[in-house]
């Protein structure tokens, strides 16, 4: 008799899938719009680890004595002043850490934690190393590339912080040990090893089974709505196969 496979299994709800969001420090999201309608400036007071972000989290204590935590720039440390809705010293340069509206963001500025909605908190561009560039203003639009190089439009209003994701080196030490690889997985709910649905058997996986590895049947493409045990592989693929030679 075959096992549940692993979507089924996730889909459960059980403790080992589920993210440890207990262990979680905090949220990062910019403060309301209209909290502070002329701009505010904070200072650095601690960076620390948060296990649900890949990037460090800057705490920063703000000019009404209230603290703000957000994604930390490249380049940043204790101490160092940043500005919410404004620019931060003299003749009002534009530093990393800067959270502006992206009309107010000059053509080539990297960017990241955007909104996509203004007033949201910031949505895209917020692991570590990550940095988008704004490429253009039209009206009340802004071009921005992610760093997928896709370029998309978004509200001018919409906020953004100024510079480059800090901890951007954190994938070039390897993983040496499978042990590492596990541990890091499950801090974050996920499944380590990922076995391939082609290694199994035909009882264990849709895609098990056969003398040579293949997806089984010629079903290489599932319907959106199949049931979880049958739910594998493309989804809704608009094509599949080979490519034909013109």
């Amino acid at each position: 008799m075959g096992k549940r496979i692993i979507p089924q299994r996730r889909g459960r709800g059980t403790p080992k899938y589920r993210a440890p969001s207990h262990r979680y420090k905090c949220s990062v999201k910019y403060p309301p719009i209209h909290l502070y309608p002329e701009g505010i400036g904070g200072q650095i007071i601690e960076l620390f680890h948060d296990p649900g972000h890949t990037a460090p989290i800057a705490k920063v204590l703000l000019e009404d004595y209230t603290t703000l935590n957000m994604i930390a720039p490249e380049g940043i440390a204790v101490n160092d002043w940043v500005g919410i809705g404004k620019a931060i010293g003299d003749g009002g340069e534009i530093t990393p850490g800067t959270v502006l509206t992206l009309d107010k963001i000059p053509d080539g500025t990297q960017v990241f934690n955007i909104e996509t909605q203004p007033g949201d908190g910031g949505k895209l561009v917020r692991a570590g190393g990550g940095a988008a560039t704004v490429i253009g203003h039209e009206e009340a639009l802004t071009y921005v590339r992610l760093p997928s190089k896709k370029v998309i439009v978004l509200n001018s209003k919409c906020r953004a912080t100024v510079g480059k994701v800090a901890g951007g080196g954190r994938k070039d030490k390897p993983f040496i040990r499978a042990g590492q690889r596990f541990y890091a997985s499950r801090a974050k709910g996920k499944l380590y090893p990922k076995v391939r649905g082609v290694a199994m058997n035909a009882v264990d996986h849709p895609h098990g089974g056969g003398r040579n590895p293949h997806s089984g049947g010629g079903r290489t493409c599932v319907k959106r709505n199949a049931p979880p045990g049958r739910k594998v592989g493309f989804f809704g693929a608009r094509r599949t196969g080979r490519r034909k030679r013109s």
